[in-house]
């Protein structure tokens, strides 16, 4: 049994880095109206996923359209895989939009993946959108002292190979790691999430994908 799960594991590794050499990381997206945050939450158990999908509107942020999707989990938890588990339900919420949006900013890394693969660029490459992903917490590279005021940030890196950046959103507050996901630049990565991120850490379209997926109220942020 553990043999077989080891193969299954280089299997997807090898799927992986072979779908990585197909995510583009330079500006390939059209004038922005409609940005969605998606996110998972998990019920019954941790048996049945929830993914939710967020849509706001670009500059205002108020929000457009919600819309869940339930699948059942069909995978663990395994570290490096998490898109495995999480980019079919994701998909689906995404599907059931009126119209798809023209940004998604995910809850988790883009290319600042051991494989260049996390779930924004595994979401990004299925839908063909563009994707960001915006991480609470590293999973890889390498990175110096972040400024201390919002807009700080400092490159994070493996060796020579920028894969995105550590970013202040809020003075004195935890950074987040930005990464591109899929079409979409690291520069332009960055100055989406600084902008959907007016008054919290995360970005507005995080926080109401979030609180979709867990079945929270949250009060909305707007710009001053």
């Amino acid at each position: 049994m553990a043999e077989m799960a080891g193969r299954r594991i280089a299997a997807a590794h090898r799927l992986q880095r072979c779908l990585a050499r197909r995510v583009e990381t330079a500006d390939r997206l059209g004038p922005v109206e409609r940005v969605a945050g998606v996110d998972v939450g998990f019920e019954e158990g941790g048996r049945v996923a929830r993914a939710a999908a967020v849509v706001l509107a670009w500059p205002g942020l108020e929000t457009l359209e919600t819309a869940i999707a339930r699948e059942p989990v069909r995978l663990p938890y395994i570290p490096g895989l998490l898109s495995f588990r999480e980019v079919p339900v994701i998909a689906a919420a995404l599907g059931r939009l009126a119209a798809p949006p023209d940004l998604v900013v995910c809850d988790g890394q883009g290319i600042a993946h051991p494989r260049r693969l996390g779930v924004a660029s595994h979401l990004g490459l299925r839908l063909e959108l563009p994707t960001i992903g915006v991480a609470k917490s590293r999973l890889i590279g390498e990175h110096g002292p972040v400024p201390e005021e919002r807009g700080g940030r400092v490159p994070l890196g493996e060796g020579d190979e920028t894969l995105g950046a550590v970013v202040r959103t809020r003075t004195g507050v935890r950074p987040v790691y930005v990464s591109p996901g899929h079409r979409v630049g690291l520069e332009t990565a960055v100055a989406w999430t600084l902008a959907l991120a007016p008054r919290y850490r995360l970005p507005e379209t995080t926080r109401r994908a979030d609180a979709a997926a867990s079945g929270k109220r949250i009060r909305e942020a707007f710009p001053r």
